[in-house]
């Protein structure tokens, strides 16, 4: 991933920010994404530089990459893992795995930083006690996108998803029970976090093409962690 820039280096973001004119007129401080799913806006904006900072050492001993899909395609968005389990893809499926197939090892111990924030976050939206073991780490260059999907390889689907936002802002997809159902479109940018459990819990989702740009964090990409109670 780019290191991190001085806020000397910081590009002006007027463009991307006209690409959301009229999506949202106002950003308070939460915004229900569905039925059991809300956006925290800014609730990690404290913590986003010590994220970032551990993010360099995860990725240093599982680095990036970009897995093939099931049907052989090679996913746009590279990825990595923290905890005791990683969500990995290949020809064999979509699964959970303690070790990392790259290196063989186990994935890296998810920072205290990264728990409790998720931790303190789904209780912030009504899912008290929510403790991730998986941490999936996606990098997402310009032009980039997550199509519509659900997060259904975890065991228990009691438990939320607690997803946050580091670097360029993003158009968050958030949709029904089925992939035809209209997905309502959420600017994320950095520091954000969204919760979905419940009723929403395996709601369609996904990321619209990421726009160009550069933020003083990630550089030119947009990082994104998603926790799960996988196992």
């Amino acid at each position: 991933m780019s290191k991190p820039r001085t806020a000397a280096t910081l590009t002006s973001l007027g463009a991307t920010g006209d690409l959301f004119a009229g999506m949202e007129e106002l950003r308070p401080a939460r915004a229900a994404l569905g039925e059991d799913a809300l956006l925290l806006r800014a609730f990690a904006i404290a913590e986003a530089a010590a994220l970032v900072s551990a993010l360099h050492a995860i990725s240093e001993a599982a680095p990036f990459r970009q897995m093939v899909t099931p049907g052989g395609q090679t996913m746009s968005v590279a990825l990595t893992n923290c905890g005791a389990a990683g969500w990995v893809s290949d020809r064999r499926g979509y699964r959970y795995q303690a070790l990392d197939p790259a290196t063989g090892k186990p994935w890296p111990a998810m920072p205290s930083t990264f728990s409790m924030l998720a931790t303190r976050a789904a209780a912030e939206a009504g899912f008290a006690g929510f403790t991730p073991d998986a941490c999936l780490i996606n990098r997402y260059a310009p032009g980039t996108r997550l199509s519509l999907h659900q997060d259904r390889n975890e065991r228990d689907f009691s438990q939320p998803i607690v997803s946050v936002s580091l670097g360029l802002p993003a158009t968050f997809l958030f949709g029904g029970a089925t992939r035809s159902d209209r997905p309502t479109r959420f600017l994320l940018e950095n520091g954000d976090v969204a919760v979905w459990g419940g009723a929403s819990r395996l709601a369609f989702h996904g990321i619209a093409p990421l726009v160009a740009g550069e933020h003083p964090l990630t550089g030119e990409c947009r990082i994104n962690l998603t926790f799960r109670h996988a196992l």
